[in-house]
This record gives structure tokens, sequence and C-alpha cells, in this order.
């Protein structure tokens, strides 16, 4: 009897040992537009995400995360390639990254894991646009509505040079025809696919919700009644201590205005779905998290959810997203896995760009030379470790973010610049940068700014800001999707 118990816990052992011994697989849950409104980030005091949540007591959840550009395309260039906007030069909505000569040949993440043995796989929006075929083994083709058939003309938001993009509101077509949910599904059945395979796999799924347009079923949307609605603070004047760069460079010419969206009563409506998608998104990413679960992977994938960038729902006087206000830049970002310290969270400033260095170094490969990141590992492990670095976010060449764990930094090309103290002032109501007497904090801020940005690449387009490009431009880029 003893001899048996000893050989059970000695298999039991041997079989841990070599898990531990094999490369993790890795798991990347992309979420487009969704700011700081789950539950683990306490954004929004009614948001539900309890499959968020889940995975964030089981991992690292870092409190202070930031994206690299405040719109889908130099953000998600930035975190694939690990290079910021201003080394490589893309600001902009356009054009991508394989039609320039700076970065035409760079490897991306997925590709630097298929090059060390892994199989990479995809579905959804991972990529501004079209998946880069480089970069997977498999590509799968989104399938599935984004909005309701033959939904055209009843928009919500439908005023001269507005996008058709911008709708919202409740549908009546099940969760089971949305794109979003077909990509959950294929993933939560791929992926046991893939671990009996003899080589480790890196699944890449991207979410399209909560982008406009921002349609969810009625299940979804009575979690949000309107009647209980709470609102985003919005006090009176609050732009009346930002530089007017700052307002110049975040507007954007197809997104609904601040006072008409007040005005006509629909930016209840607006947050009321951004609500419910954020839910059903959140269904979404329980259904791929079980699978792992499931398939008996969590002692052997790692997990990583985020967002490409935050979203405006009025603060500021803004909808959308492209400023450097932290409603904008700060994104969730978490992750759980073998190794990874759980229920833990980081208020270390990282960003999205520190996403490649560090699965590159829990997966035991080698560093690929030039990333400008930096390895989140000692933070997996202890998320009270020392941490030096900056978050550092551009929109456009010479206007540049940067958050340290207490302070928010803003400077503009024109040298305005805006300072706020999360401390006292989370939602960044006053602007300091005026205060004499923080020179200092301004001062050691200052020298994290990037001296030197990369010229715009050729043909950049898309800024939706009056700073940059010619109107047509703009429309060009924006018919080409967010």
């Amino acid at each position: 009897m003893i001899r048996s118990i000893f050989l059970v816990i000695l298999l039991a052992t041997s079989v841990a040992v070599t898990r531990a011994a094999e490369p993790p697989n890795v798991v990347l849950v992309a979420i487009d537009d969704l700011n700081d409104w789950v539950g683990c980030l306490g954004g929004h005091p009614q948001v539900q995400t309890p499959q968020i949540d889940k995975l964030a007591a089981r991992g690292v959840n870092f409190t202070n995360a930031h994206c690299q550009a405040p719109i889908c395309n130099p953000s998600r260039i930035s975190m694939l390639l690990g290079k910021l906007p201003s080394t490589t030069g893309h600001y902009f909505l356009a054009p991508g990254f394989r039609d320039v000569d700076v970065t035409r040949d760079a490897v991306t993440m997925f590709q630097h894991f298929r090059a060390g043995g892994y199989r990479a796989e995809s579905m959804g929006k991972i990529f501004h646009g079209p998946a880069d075929a480089a970069s997977f083994d498999h590509v799968q083709r989104s399938r599935g509505l984004r909005r309701p058939p033959g939904k055209t003309e009843k928009l919500r938001y439908r005023v001269p040079g507005s996008h058709p993009a911008w709708d919202w509101g409740q549908v009546d077509f099940a969760d089971e025809d949305q794109r979003d949910y077909h990509t959950a599904a294929w993933a939560a059945k791929r992926i046991p696919e893939l671990a009996k395979r003899d080589e480790p796999f890196l699944m890449a799924i991207g979410f399209h919700l909560p982008h406009v347009p921002i349609y969810a079923s009625k299940k979804w949307f009575d979690l949000y009644p309107l009647e209980t609605l709470v609102m985003p603070p919005v006090p009176r004047g609050d732009l009346d201590d930002v530089p007017p760069i700052a307002v110049q460079l975040s507007l954007n010419p197809t997104a609904p205005r601040y006072e008409w969206m007040k005005d006509n009563g629909e930016d209840k409506h607006a947050v009321q779905a951004y609500l419910a998608s954020i839910s059903f998104v959140d269904h979404l990413v329980g259904m791929v998290t079980d699978s792992i679960a499931a398939a008996g992977l969590d002692d052997n994938t790692i997990v990583v959810l985020f967002s490409d960038h935050g979203f405006h729902l009025g603060e500021k006087n803004k909808w959308a997203k492209r400023s450097l206000w932290q409603r904008t830049t700060r994104v969730p970002l978490i992750v759980a896995g073998p190794g990874i310290a759980g229920g833990a969270d980081c208020d270390a400033p990282v960003g999205l760009i520190d996403v490649y260095p560090t699965l590159v170094e829990s997966c035991r490969l080698p560093v690929p030379e030039g990333l400008d990141g930096h390895s989140l590992d000692g933070l997996l492990k202890d998320a009270a470790s020392p941490w030096e670095h900056p978050a550092i976010c551009t929109f456009g060449p010479g206007n540049h973010s940067v958050h340290s764990r207490h302070y928010h930094y803003i400077r503009y090309r024109d040298g305005s610049e805006e300072l706020y103290d999360h401390r006292t002032d989370r939602d960044e109501h006053r602007n300091l940068a005026g205060d004499p007497k923080l020179a200092a904090i301004i001062a050691e801020h200052r020298q994290w700014v990037p001296a030197d940005d990369a010229p715009m690449v050729p043909g950049s387009r898309g800024s939706d800001s009056p700073l940059y490009g010619e109107a047509e431009g703009l429309q060009k880029a924006m018919k080409r999707g967010k």
C-alpha cells in the first residue's frame, strides 16, 4: 500500500516536472476600444465582468498599464513589433507596417515565436486590418454579424460628416450570430486540438467590441437599466485648464460631439450600450479561459488579456479615443499562468510595449535586439518588485504622455504641458502644470519624453486631427475602418 502511494506521488511529481520543463503555450486575448471599465480596475462602479475578474484573480492585474498610441493601427504595430511609435514613425491609422520600407521586413512577435518552434494561429482583430500572413501558421477567417442585417439608415447618430460605424443600441439577433461569438467559439474548440500536437502553440484572438458599432442583445442591456445608470463625471469647464493644442489634437471629425450627445439624450444610451457590450465580451472571454481549463492547460499556458487603447464616453467633453488623457491611454492588462503570482495588483507604470519581451523571456526564447519595452518577469513573480520605467504614449510626433506611479505628464509639440496627480485626481480634472511647487516633478517626467521622434512614415494619414493631414486623406482612412 505504501509502495503504491509512493508510486502515485512519484508519477505526479514526474508529470509536474515534465510540464515545467516544456515551453508554455500562450493565448493572447485582444479587446478593441476597452477602457478601464472592468471590475478589477474599478473604472465604472456598475460594470459586470466576472470572467475577466476571475482571470485577474489568478494572475497579475496591471492597474497602471497604458497603450503606446491612442488609436488602433500604431498601438498594435508598437506592441507586436516591440517598438515605440517614435522609433518607427507609425503614428496614425495608415499605412500598415508592411507598406513602408522602415518596417516592411520587421519581425513580429508571432514570427519570432514561430522561429522558436511555436505554432501560431489567429482569429479576429489582432492587427489593424487583415492579419499579417507571415505571422501565423493559420488564420481563421472572421465571420458573423457586426451590425443588424439591412441596417443602413436608422442610425442613432447620423449627421453630416459622421461615419456609419457610429451607432449603438440593443439588437434582436442572437449572441451566437455575432462575429465576436464566432471568434470565441472557434478558439474554445481549437485550443484543446492544438494541445494534442507535439509543438507549443501561440493563439491570438481579437474581439471587435466594444468598438463602434456598439451592439448587444437584450440580456446584456438588462444588466444596466437606464434609470439607474451611473454616468461618467464631466465637471463644467473641465477643458478650461488644458492647452488649446490638446483640444485640437483630440478632435475627431467623424465622432459625435459632446453637446449633441447630451442635448439629444444619447449619452446615456451610448454608455448603456458600451457597458452591455463589455459584459458580452466578458462572457466570450470566459468561453476561452474555460476551454483552457477543461483541456488541463492552466498549468502550462500563459494568458494575456489586453485592450489596444481606452475610450472616452463624455470625459473631457469628448467621445471616442485619440487623446493623451488617461481615459484613452489606460488599458486592461492581465497576465496569468505558470510561475505567475496569483491575485496580485501591480501599480507599476507599464505598457503594451512590454508584452513582447515578457513573453519571450517567459517562454525561454532568445531576446531580439532593438526592443523598446522591458520584461515584466520580475513583476509577474512579485508585483512589488522594483520598476524604474515609465509608460509612454504618443499621438503624432512631438506629443507624448508619460505615466509614473503617481503622476501623469503630457507634453505637446508646441511645448504646452499638463500634469495630474492620480493620488488625489484620478479623473484628471485639475491640470497642475502651472504650479511652481511641482517644477521638479515636471522636470523629472520631462526627461522621459522621446528626444528624437522618427518622422511620419510615407503615406501617414488617418490622425483625424486638424493638426495632421487633409480632410480627404482622413476620410479615406476612415473608410478602411478604425
